[in-house]
Formats: structure tokens, sequence, C-alpha cells
């Protein structure tokens, strides 16, 4: 009943709570909260019990929200847009575990939980910073596309050293001179899950179009098509033994790219694409154009629900007494500390402007993919009082994370979208 009257609340207010400058998540997170056994104990969940429940509530809601970061990306594959995000996904993100790992470690924790938290706090949120990613598929805003596709990427290149740290705390195994963690943590699974992805995503792509074309076939079945890809992508990637994040991403991407090839010019454009009925979905000039419109809206009707019910259960878990001097010292280290001093160090010399450096700096959101990764931590057996503290950082770094840059998403990024409308030498660069 509670969730019924929330979803209804929610799409009766939407257009009204654009105009203010507080996020869905937020107020998610409050109604969890308020649902949880700190206030009114309707709902009662425990990071330890439910460990693999709330492992693969947030897997879902992963998968979910890369898988539409993808197809939000049109841009070639060669384009030099793609310069910055591949960065922040390596180079800023290893500098951020860094930063953390060491901060960590100072505060007082070992080696492996401090690796731990620093990994599952490094990438950023694909689900959460819909405010600051990039407005429409021809959008080439180099801010905005190089916060879409690190959100896209990143959760997917965390994975290696959460599993590092895992081998640290003696629950992974990593081999002699890290020789197992190397080729079956590192490298296999993240260029084979790019490989994968593509592969599928490309073959997914030909096939539905071919026999929307020429058979008239598989015709508004957009929503089964969607979940279908994801599931068999994932689920491939995980017989295959590697990274199911990286492999969905790369479908969704691949998808769009297909899109893109073989769209002509007067399909891509962003309210031409918008108006295509379903009469364009066996059109031989439009059918790809369509499937990826249809595809991408109902995967982000997905994304929406998979918000609520994530934040709901990160406000749940949140108690009184994970407010600790080291709790709140990691979560405004991370906020303005550690992704400043990352972004700052990896992206001179990269395109960006100066305003776009600082607000690159300033959008590290952290949410969905750092639950993830503390509850895969925890359902595989990480346990303990140093745990406890990991745990706690995390859930209250999301909580602050969500309230300022969620809170501060709308008006900056108006803000910056008025600046760069302004003129040739406020647009800098694109």
């Amino acid at each position: 009943m509670i969730v019924g009257l929330l979803l209804i609340l929610i799409g009766l207010t939407d257009t009204w709570r654009r105009e203010m400058p507080v996020c869905a998540a937020a107020l998610y997170l409050v109604v969890g909260h308020l649902l949880g056994p700190e206030v009114f104990g309707f709902l009662d969940l425990d990071l330890r019990r439910d460990a693999a429940l709330l492992e693969h509530l947030t897997e879902a809601a992963v998968l979910v929200s890369i898988f539409a970061v993808g197809l939000r990306l049109r841009a070639p594959l060669r384009d030099k847009l793609w310069r910055v995000p591949l960065v922040m996904a390596t180079l800023t993100m290893l500098l951020t575990i860094a930063l953390l790992c060491g901060a960590g470690v100072a505060m007082g924790l070992a080696l492996g939980p401090a690796l731990l938290l620093a990994a599952a706090l490094a990438p950023t949120d694909p689900v959460l910073a819909s405010d600051v990613q990039v407005e429409h598929e021809l959008d080439r805003d180099r801010l905005r596309f190089s916060l879409t596709a690190e959100a896209g990427l990143n959760d997917g290149t965390a994975a290696p050293f959460v599993m590092l740290a895992l081998g640290l705390m003696g629950l992974h195994t990593l081999g002699p001179w890290a020789g197992r963690w190397w080729q079956g943590d590192l490298l296999w699974p993240t260029f084979g899950g790019l490989a994968l992805g593509g592969g599928l995503g490309f073959a997914f792509s030909r096939l539905v179009v071919w026999l929307r074309r020429e058979r008239e076939q598989a015709l508004g079945m957009e929503s089964f098509l969607t979940l279908g890809l994801i599931a068999l992508t994932y689920g491939v990637a995980l017989l295959l033994q590697v990274y199911g994040f990286l492999a969905v991403f790369a479908a969704g991407l691949a998808l769009r790219q297909v899109e893109r090839q073989d769209s002509p010019d007067h399909t891509a454009k962003p309210e031409l694409v918008a108006q295509l009925g379903p009469d364009a979905a066996a059109h031989p000039q439009q059918a790809t154009a369509y499937m990826a419109k249809a595809v991408l809206d109902f995967t982000l009707d997905l994304e929406k629900l998979a918000e609520m019910v994530v934040m709901i259960v990160v406000g749940t878990l949140i108690r009184d007494d994970a407010f600790t001097p080291l709790s709140i010292g990691i979560a405004l280290f991370v906020c303005f500390v550690a992704r400043p001093l990352a972004v700052y160090a990896t992206t001179p010399g990269m395109g960006l402007t100066t305003s776009q450096r600082r607000l690159a700096a300033w959008f590290g959101i952290r949410g969905v993919g750092s639950m993830y990764y503390l509850a895969f931590a925890v359902a595989h057996g990480a346990d303990g009082a140093q745990m406890k503290a990991v745990a706690d950082a995390v859930l209250v770094t999301v909580a602050l994370s969500v309230l300022m840059h969620g809170s501060s998403a709308t008006p900056i990024m108006r803000l910056y979208s008025r600046t760069r409308r302004a003129g040739p030498r406020a647009q800098g660069p694109q």
C-alpha cells in the first residue's frame, strides 16, 4: 500500500518536483528511513542477514541503469568525446581508490577492508545522476557525455579491486604474486565482458531489425526484447566468468551504434526520433531508430523504478549509530577531497573548460553501484567489526552524496546550460 501510494504521488507530482532543488532519490531515501526500524518499523532489513537479497536487488538496478546509459551514447567509438570518460573510468577511478584506501588505513582500517571501502565507493552512479547526464542521444556536450559514459563504465571497472580486497581479506584466491587476480579478475573479465556485450548487442540489433523489415515480426515487443537482451548478456557473462556489468553496458552501446549507422540523417534529430510511431517499426529506413527509441523509453521507466526501490532500501538500512567519526570523515573525504583531486590530476589537456572540470570534480555521485559491491562483499563472507565500519561509511557516503549532489544537480546544471547557450566564448570546445 505504501509503495503504491508513493508511486502514484511521484507520478502525479513529477512536473512540480522537477522545479524543486530536491531530487527524487533524496525523497526516497527519507521515505525509506521513515519506513525503517529507526522510525515506524514497517521495513526491517539487515545488511548481514539480508545480504543476498540486497545484492540481487542492487545488481538488477545496476544492470538496467548501465544498459540505459549505453543506449544514451550515440557518438562513434572513434570520436574524441570518448577520451575523457575513458580516462575518468580508469585513471581517475584508480587514483580515487588509492586516495580512499590511504584514508581508510589512516583512520584505523586494515588494508583489506580499506581497499574494499575504496573500491565500493570509487564508481559513480548511473541511476541517480540523470540531471547531469546527456539530455538526449545527440547531446555532444563534453561534460554531460563524460559523466554519463564514466558512470556506465566504472561500475564494471571497479570490480577487479573489490575482488583484490576480498583476496587480501582471505575470502578470494589471488594466486602467487597475484597472478590469478591479474588474469582471472582483471584482464580476461574486463576485455572479455566488453567483447561479449558488443557482439551480442550487435547481433541482437541486426536480427530484430531484419525480422521487422523482412518478416514484419517481433513488432511491439520492446519490453520483452529489452529484458531478454539484458538477461541473456548477463547470463552468458556469468558462464564465461567475465564482468556482466561491462557486458550489459557494451550491449546497450552496440545497439545504439547499429542505430547510428543505419538511421538516415533525417531521423538523427531528437524531435524527429521522438515522433516515430509504431508504424516505423517495420519501415526500411526507420526500424532501427524506432527500436532504439522504444527500448530506451522502456529502460528509463525501469530505471526510475529501480532508483526508488534501492533508495528506499538504503534509507531503511541507515541507523543512527552509523554516523561515526570514521563514516562521516570518509563521506566528506570522498566528496570534497578524493573526487576533486582525482579529476583535476587526470584530466588536464583533455579539452574540458575550467567550469567543466570543476563540475566534473563535484558531480561524482555515489549510489547503487556502491551498495551492490557492499552487499556482494557481505554475501561472500566479509564480516567483523571493521566490516561494520566499512558498511557504515558506505551507507553514510551514499546518503550524503544523494542529498548534496542530487539536490544541487538541477540548479547547477540549469545555470551551466544557460551559460553554454550564452555565446561561443561561454561554450568552449565541443
